[in-house]
């Protein structure tokens, strides 16, 4: 499998010891860290992008930013109707402070103008301006703030301290001031480093190009291959060194029945670093049609060391399996050692099957007077090229008739090229998309010898020089002195202190990431290190860049991560030519530790709507195993400074039934647009307010009497039972599943201080003010980073709970100090006519949940659902975000802010039934009896995997 011996190498690492080379380390340093602070985002946690049309109200993002034709628009509708409000006189005079205030949400640092890079903090209402800029919007405008906000919910609820903050300058800027002089408006738009190359790949200050990674794939076997049908399903199939093949579904699920299954053929072993096996496979060009499958493996006949083409027929009953009785043989190589068996099948453009066989083994391929790669007698060391197509009633390939060396008769007629020593992982360019430029040229990684490794570009007819050359040196002196060599040069080679074994990549010419497109990218298997060249195209020559992963900020988005196993087997291309690397912490053929990873750039994204698929329906026999990561996402953790991100983290080679720790994603929602005509509201905590209208003048605005709804919250009690229990429980059925202004539990931002007002925020979900400084305090008692490692409570006895009484309901909206607040209370709906308190038991519906907390906290605790008349618990097994969005939306809450596996928040008595199991909810469902599930009441979990959800 792995094209070079497995080897551990060590490198000492030199110290600096003199006080220049420090200083020179400091400032390096420093200067990274400042760099990671440069983090273009939009307000749906992604990277900007180019719009497709120019844009006509904020046209200084025409070119990139966060807003296409489609938001531009409407931020001029909601432009519109705010100058409505004004005269002539007013509109010369304020019309260009809201518009510059509106256009922040197309700017390319809205995340960071919004305060939403992080998310677990509030994000502001408006954007964050600079001092002056806003002391200057005060005493021109400032009785447009109230303006800005209209569309923000019911203006009852900020109309008395907007109108404080219009009067008081120093309260007006503490609320709409951004302490970072840098990011704030406008200076974000002059500054000129910001600026710099905004929208081009990140480079770090050594020139090393700064991507992500989106892991896709985990737990397989040394995964050599990955391959797509390229019939619209966008499934990819997986192979592993053993002998087993995958299918993957589009959203991530594994079918449970295997592709392939050749372990009983395949000849290899569990020792690291043995490179026979499975090493290959590939699907007929017209797969829909032919349904043929060719693999390229290591096999034992007689003692003899073979490798092994065969060709599989797709079974008439499984779209997703071959058929196991169909192999046919369509070459064998007899394999006079056990490594160099190279290990490459590619169809090309024109239809034909190439194969790329390694030299044979052993060191300086010793076999012959020039060794088996320059001997074109032997198939070892060569590139070779058949034609398989109608073949089932003759031959099992011909030979094409403009096969280079077909008249050659000291030749054989398969041989396409030759004098390659063990090309590991090769590649056909799809072509540039508008010009078709590059379309059908084919990469390979060449292992070397001592020296270097090379990237070749293969013609036909070509000699690649080996054992001549290896790179571009002379390897053995007497060949590479032969003036009839007339080899092809590689397009780069690398000597071996900046990896020891190759393995070939991928040119780029996927949709989501135009940064990268004619990008080759390619690794090494030894050092782990990620690499790239781009083509000049005036001068034909191909400049060099490494990949490291980005720090700091740079890759905080939902689902990436920023660190990788160093093993770099493979890369490979899904259907819509998105870029994937496979890899593995253990290079066992036998051991779970591979992991397919999606290439990132976090620098800029295609325009929306540009790159969305629909892929066809696949007709699925057996079981469906979905996807969860196991890498920590770089949202969740701390950042990194490792120049070179690997995982150094131990792998297993045991297998479960069920894994005993589930991973805890935490993924921002998107940013709610702001309709113009339909406006959006600010719902308070457990409260729900209808839409008003309001007259407001450029001398302050007023707020007409409304009446204000409120949602009846359903509280429960319980019964004494010796420690102190928390029940939440709503009935999806009855309890609109309106979001609410519950907060997340956040770290203070730097600049707000208890002293200060609350700074503008929204919650993801719903746009919203931020709370008094006192609740926001309590708030911020949550820690940061939350731990992912759970811990199991003791069991409790089962709760039997009651619907209590609704409650009156009060929002403190407080302005700086206690004696500066306005306390709104509200009537629950239904009291005063004969319901609500005097209303008795409310019947509860199936489906309704509850949180049961040991420490008295009403957003977290085990999660219990209502069915056939009865309490019962859910078991973690497949429990993600999205279900936990589904039980926290049903208590009154806006989002999931953790899922606890293994029973964290507490287990369940025995007397108390689990009953649900295998749930998975898209994130949109009423309740978890929505979701895909198994049957009520069956299950196969105990009560130690009771999971429990954090709400906010």
């Amino acid at each position: 499998m792995i094209p070079k011996s497995y080897r551990l190498v060590l490198h000492r690492v030199p110290i600096p010891t003199s006080p220049c080379r420090v200083l020179r380390l400091c400032l390096l340093l420093l200067l990274q860290a400042w760099w990671g602070r440069c983090h273009p985002q939009c307000l749906d946690y992604k990277p900007p992008f180019g719009p497709r049309q120019p844009l006509g109200f904020c046209q200084e993002y025409s070119k990139f930013g966060c807003c296409d034709l489609e938001k531009d628009e409407e931020i001029a509708s909601r432009f519109q109707v705010i100058m409505e409000n004004f005269d002539h006189s007013g509109f010369s005079t304020c019309g260009e402070y809201i518009r510059n205030i509106l256009c922040q949400e197309c700017s390319p640092y809205a995340a960071h103008l919004y305060d939403a890079e992080d998310a677990n903090t509030p994000m502001r209402a408006l954007p964050g301006l600079c001092g002056d800029y806003c002391l200057e919007y005060w005493h021109r405008c400032r009785y447009t703030l109230s303006l800005l906000l209209e569309d923000l919910g019911s203006p009852q609820q900020f109309a008395n301290w907007t109108t404080a903050a219009e009067e008081d300058r120093a309260r007006f800027c503490g609320l709409l001031e951004l302490k970072d002089k840098q990011y704030c408006f406008p200076n974000v738009l002059t500054n000129r480093e910001l600026n710099a190359n905004l929208g081009a790949v990140r480079e770090d200050p050594t020139g090393c190009l700064e991507l992500c990674l989106q892991e896709v794939a985990n737990g397989l076997r040394n995964p050599v291959a990955m391959i797509h049908a390229d019939d619209g399903t966008h499934r990819f199939f997986v192979a592993e060194q053993l002998g087993y093949v995958w299918v993957y579904l589009a959203n991530g699920s594994r079918i449970d029945r295997p592709f392939l299954n050749l372990t009983k053929a395949v000849l290899t072993s569990p020792w690291a670093g043995d490179e026979r096996g499975f090493l290959c496979i590939v699907l007929h060009p017209r797969f829909t049609t032919v349904k043929k499958a060719y693999v390229y493996y290591s096999v034992s006949v007689k003692k003899e060391e073979r490798i092994r083409i065969s060709e599989f027929t797709l079974s008439t009953h499984d779209e997703n399996q071959l058929d196991h009785t169909s192999e046919r043989t369509i070459l064998e190589v007899v394999e006079p050692a056990s490594n160099h068996n190279g290990g490459q099948l590619l169809f090309g453009h024109d239809g034909y099957l190439y194969i790329f066989i390694g030299d044979g083994g052993r060191a300086g391929d010793p076999f012959g007077k020039f060794g088996n790669s320059q001997n074109k007698s032997a198939l070892l060391g060569k590139v070779l090229r058949i034609d398989v197509d109608n073949n089932d009633d003759g031959a099992p390939y011909r030979i094409p008739s403009d096969n280079p060396f077909l008249r050659d008769n000291d030749a054989r007629g398969e041989i396409y090229a030759y004098g390659v020593r063990n090309m590991w992982r090769c590649s056909i360019d799809r072509g540039d998309a508008g010009t078709g430029r590059g379309r059908g040229r084919m990469f390979c990684g060449d292992v070397g010898q001592n020296k270097y490794e090379e990237v070749d570009l293969i013609v036909k007819g070509g000699n690649y020089g080996w054992r001549a050359k290896e790179g571009f040196s002379c390897y053995d002196r007497k060949l590479c002195q032969n003036s009839s060599l007339e080899d092809t040069l590689p397009i780069f080679a690398y000597p071996h202190k900046l990896g020891k074994s190759v393995t070939g990549g991928y040119i780029y010419r996927g949709c989501q990431m135009p940064n990268l497109n004619g990008l080759y990218i390619f690794g090494d298997f030894m050092s782990g290190r990620l690499m790239s060249l781009k083509e000049n195209v005036s001068t034909g020559e191909w400049q060099y860049n490494e990949i490291c992963m980005g720090r700091d900020q740079t890759c905080r988005f939902p689902k990436l991560i920023n660190s990788y196993y160093k093993y770099i087997i493979s890369f490979a291309e899904d259907e819509s030519g998105e870029l994937y690397f496979l890899a593995t912490g253990v290079a066992s053929a036998t051991a779970r530790a591979g992991v397919i990873y999606k290439i990132v750039d976090p620098s800029r994204r295609a325009p929306p709507g540009k790159c969305s698929i629909k892929p066809s329906p696949v007709k699925i026999k057996g079981k469906l195993i979905h996807f969860h990561p196991k890498e920590e996402l770089v949202i969740n953790k701390k950042p990194t400074t490792t120049p070179i991100p690997t995982t150094t983290r131990k792998t297993t080679t045991t297998t479960t039934k069920k894994p005993k720790r589930k991973p805890i994603v935490i993924i921002k929602p998107p940013m709610p647009t702001r309709k113009t005509v339909r406006k959006t509201q600010i719902t308070p905590p457990s409260a729900e307010t209808r839409k008003t209208t309001v007259e407001k003048t450029m001398r302050k605005a007023t707020v007409p009497p409304t009446t204000v709804n409120t949602v009846q919250t359903a509280l429960t009690t319980t019964p004494a039972t010796g420690y102190r229990t928390t029940v939440m429980t709503a009935a999806s059925s009855r309890i609109p599943q309106t979001p609410t202004s519950s907060a997340p539990p956040t770290r203070r931002p730097p600049s707000f201080t208890p002293a200060q007002p609350p700074p503008f925020s929204t919650s993801p979900k719903q746009p919203q003010l931020s709370l008094s400084a006192a609740q926001y305090s309590e708030r911020a008692g949550e820690p940061q980073d939350w731990s992912q490692r759970p811990t199991v409570s003791a069991s409790k006895p089962p709760i039997n709970t009651t619907m209590a009484g609704t409650q009156e309901l009060c929002l403190a909206e407080k302005q700086g100090s206690a004696g500066d607040g306005n306390r709104v209370c509200k009537t629950p709906r239904g009291q005063g006519r004969g319901q609500g308190q005097r209303g008795g038991r409310r019947r509860l519906r199936p489906g309704a949940v509850r949180l049961v907390s040991t420490d008295g906290r009403s957003d977290r605790g085990r999660v219990e659902v209502f069915v056939l008349k009865q309490w019962g618990t859910v078991c973690d097994d497949l429990f993600t975000m999205q279900a936990g969005a589904v039980v926290c939306r049903q208590l009154g809450f806006t989002r999931a802010l953790e899922v606890k596996a293994r029973a964290a928040l507490g287990a369940a008595d025995r007397g108390v039934r689990i009953l649900l199991d295998d749930v998975e909810c898209e994130g949109g469902e009423r309740s978890l009896l929505e979701c895909r599930r198994a049957k009520i009441g069956k299950h196969n979990c105990s009560h130690r995997e009771d999971v429990g959800v954090i709400c906010g």
